[in-house]
């Protein structure tokens, strides 16, 4: 029976190993490769949109770093590749858009909507107001002094 099972699991190990194959190599140029990831990790994978393309394996991830080794290949500095594809694809594809007027709302929004929220606090806090106070009447009081004391006799209504 032991032989069996270990019949078995050798025929498993043997299958899953047929199967198995070599990675192939991330690139023929090293230099390249090195530029591709920096560039990468600078751009939005435009399927996952919260991954860089560096990370992503979304086929048109796949497909972008394929098109910016083509770049780099032509011999285009990194920040023509970036131009490249925020010509193609818009601001939205870097992780860090630059300043302008376009992207005003994007870089200034967050804090616009916290001071805009801050100030609203401070209107509700200084409209909100006390309830006014109610003076008492002596035989209200002479009450409520019972109460606190624990002395039912006074504390009953005549």
């Amino acid at each position: 029976m032991k032989r069996l099972m270990m019949g078995v699991a050798l025929a498993i190990a043997f299958a899953c190993s047929v199967h198995a194959a070599d990675a192939p190599p991330l690139a023929d140029d090293p230099v390249v490769e090195a530029r591709l990831v920096g560039i990468a990790e600078e751009l939005r994978c435009l399927v996952c949109q919260n991954e860089s393309l560096a990370g992503s394996r979304a086929d048109l991830a796949e497909d972008l770093r394929r098109e910016i080794r083509t770049l780099i290949r032509q011999g285009k500095t990194d920040q023509e590749v970036m131009d490249f594809l925020v010509s193609r694809y818009g601001d939205f594809v870097r992780y860090r858009p630059p300043m302008k007027p376009t992207t005003w709302l994007l870089w200034l929004g967050p804090f616009v909507l916290l001071g805009g929220g801050l100030v609203a606090l401070v209107a509700f806090l200084r409209r909100r107001t006390a309830p006014d106070a109610v003076a008492l009447t002596a035989e209200e009081q002479q009450r409520a002094m019972a109460l606190l004391n624990n002395d039912p006799t006074t504390a009953e209504r005549p």
